[in-house]
Order: C-alpha cells, then sequence, then structure tokens
C-alpha cells in the first residue's frame, strides 16, 4: 500500500472486556480514509461509545492495536491525540466561563500556539461569533452542542469523533450540523459520527458501519449497502379483488393486501433477473388486470433493523448453544 493509500485511521482486531466479564468490543477491525465520513449505527449499548474511547485513547483496549495517520495511540499517545478531535455525548463545559476562553483553553490543552484567526473561523462556521464573551450557562442547549464541537476543532484536528451529535437537538439545527460535517471533510477533516438518527447517516454518511453486540455487523459504501440489502418491490393495484392467489402465478413471490385489491412483488436489485416480466405474463394468463403499478426500495433504516435482528438472533443462539454444551 503507497503512502496516498494508507489509512488516516486503523483500528486492527481490537477487543475490549471489562473487570466483571462484559464484553463491550469483540475483536473489531477497520480502516478509515482520510476525508471520509462514516456513520456508525447501532442500538444502545452496542459498543459505539466504548468503540471511540477506545480509539482516542481514553478506555485502554483489552487487545488489539489502533494507529492514526501511522502513530500508535498507546505508544505516541500525545502525538496522536492531538490529531484526534472528540465531541462528547454528555455537556461537558465550565458553566461560568466564557465561550471564546473555553475554546482558546481547548487549543492551548494541546500545545497548540494561540492563533485568533482559526478560533475566529471556528465560531463563526458554528455561528457562535456573536456570543464569544457570552458566559456558557446563558447558552441553550444547541448552542452549548455547537460549543462541544469548536472545542474539538481548536486545535485544528485531522480526525473527528462525534457522539451523537445532533442528540436532543431541534430538526433546523440537526441540519445546520450536517452542513458543518460536510464542510469539514471538504477540508480534508475526516468524520466518524454514532446516531440514532438513521436519516443523518443517509444524508452525510459516505460508509455506514453496523455495531450490535461489540462487534461489527458490517461496514459498507451507503449506495453498496443499499444495492446489496435493499429489496425492491413492485406494487401492482388490480382493477378487480382477488380472494386469494391462483396457482398459476404461486411460484412468483407475491403477497395479496387483506382487501385483495394490491399486490406486492418483492425481488432482488442485484439479480440478472428480476423476474418482472415472468410474473406480467403468468398475471395476464391468468386473467388478472390490474390499473396501476409502482416500485419501492427498502429505505436504510429498514436495512439497520433487519441487520441488528439477525446479529441479536446469531448471539443469542452462541449464548444458548454454549449454555448447553
Amino acid at each position: 500500500m503507497n503512502a496516498v493509500d494508507e489509512p488516516i485511521l486503523r483500528v486492527s482486531n481490537l477487543s475490549k472486556t471489562y473487570a466483571g466479564g462484559f464484553e463491550a468490543l469483540k475483536d473489531i477491525s477497520l480502516e478509515i480514509q482520510k476525508g471520509e465520513i462514516i456513520a456508525l449505527l447501532g442500538p444502545n449499548g452496542a459498543g459505539k461509545t466504548t468503540l471511540i474511547s477506545a480509539i482516542c485513547g481514553i478506555v485502554r483496549p483489552s487487545s488489539g492495536q489502533v494507529t492514526v495517520a501511522g502513530f500508535d495511540i498507546a505508544r505516541d499517545y500525545r502525538k496522536t491525540r492531538a490529531l484526534i478531535g472528540l465531541v462528547p455525548q454528555e455537556l461537558t463545559t465550565d458553566s461560568f466561563e466564557s465561550v471564546y476562553n473555553t475554546v482558546a483553553f481547548s487549543r492551548g490543552l494541546f500545545g497548540r500556539a494561540p492563533n485568533h484567526a482559526h478560533l475566529e473561523k471556528v465560531l463563526k462556521d458554528l455561528s457562535l461569533w456573536d456570543k464569544k464573551d457570552n458566559k456558557i450557562i446563558t447558552l441553550s442547549g444547541g448552542m452549548k452542542r455547537r460549543l462541544l464541537i469548536a472545542k474539538a476543532l481548536a486545535h485544528e484536528p485531522r480526525v473527528l469523533f462525534l457522539d451523537e451529535p445532533t442528540a436532543g437537538v431541534d430538526v433546523s439545527l440537526r441540519k445546520d450540523m450536517w452542513k458543518i460535517v460536510k464542510e469539514l471533510r471538504e477540508s480534508g477533516v475526516t468524520i466518524i459520527l454514532t446516531t440514532h438518527y438513521i436519516e443523518e447517516a443517509e444524508e452525510i454518511a459516505d460508509r455506514v458501519g453496523v455495531i450490535n453486540n461489540g462487534e461489527i455487523i458490517l461496514i459498507e459504501s451507503k449506495t453498496a449497502l443499499m444495492q446489496k440489502l435493499g429489496k425492491k418491490q413492485l406494487i401492482l393495484d388490480l382493477s378487480e379483488s382477488l380472494s386469494a392467489l391462483p396457482a398459476a402465478i404461486n411460484r412468483h413471490d407475491l403477497a395479496i393486501s387483506d382487501d385483495g385489491m394490491k399486490l406486492t412483488y418483492t425481488f432482488d436489485t442485484q439479480s440478472e433477473r428480476t423476474g418482472i416480466t415472468a410474473l406480467l405474463d403468468d398475471l395476464k394468463a391468468a386473467g388478472i388486470q390490474f390499473r396501476d403499478l409502482n416500485t419501492t426500495q427498502s429505505s436504510l433504516e429498514e436495512i439497520f433493523v433487519n441487520l441488528v435482528d439477525e446479529s441479536s438472533e446469531k448471539n443469542s443462539a452462541a449464548v444458548n448453544g454454549a449454555a448447553a454444551e
């Protein structure tokens, strides 16, 4: 692999088991390229925050390795930590300090020389410049979340972690933050965010990772994920109600609505043949007429729910199997 292709972040066989025996992370490996936006989706307790904390050096992993720009997070902690910005879930700030001083202090923590122009740009980009002299206690919840991002960007990190960045904020503020994230990516910052909002991943992520029970189930480009796991459906509005499916069309994957006025045909988007032509021929031969037809495709939310359900079922089966032995 040449230097151009060297990932900005590499996680190799990372595991974390706490003293009580709970496995928070199980042999996680992933590579992230410079300028990517990765969204990590997963239910509560899936391991998202533990993974971020381990990568940032806040939690010591039980095994495995993390490198940032080629530097090991354990051996070169100060160097790697200076390359990382972290926006935590919790609003942890000094309530009686001013906005500007808080951001300037964060920059100094990482050994960066004072740079008023950079801090001014960060605060203006986040619509905080007019609040620069305000005490943090006077800010709204949304403004405090923007301040957390400003603090994380103060030392000019190359990798930015956003742990549930839009949790508890209104829709308009969420969209403002999406815009900020896209602009950061354009400036060369690599962004990894955890989120509960599927539309957030759909809107801004290049790749989507799904994590459950401490394991990454998969990580794919958003487009490839939709194509690979998304199912398309052809919905036919019938001219007359059907009480049951005729035997002549039973070979097709069809569902009939309760009122008998709709047929839904599910097909694989990756298959060379969709089977639609054969279905329409069989419908015509059976004398079934339709007034209209349209297609729909699985959303990222449906794919995510199915993946998590499958992962949980496999994990439960493994636990039961081990208990039986």
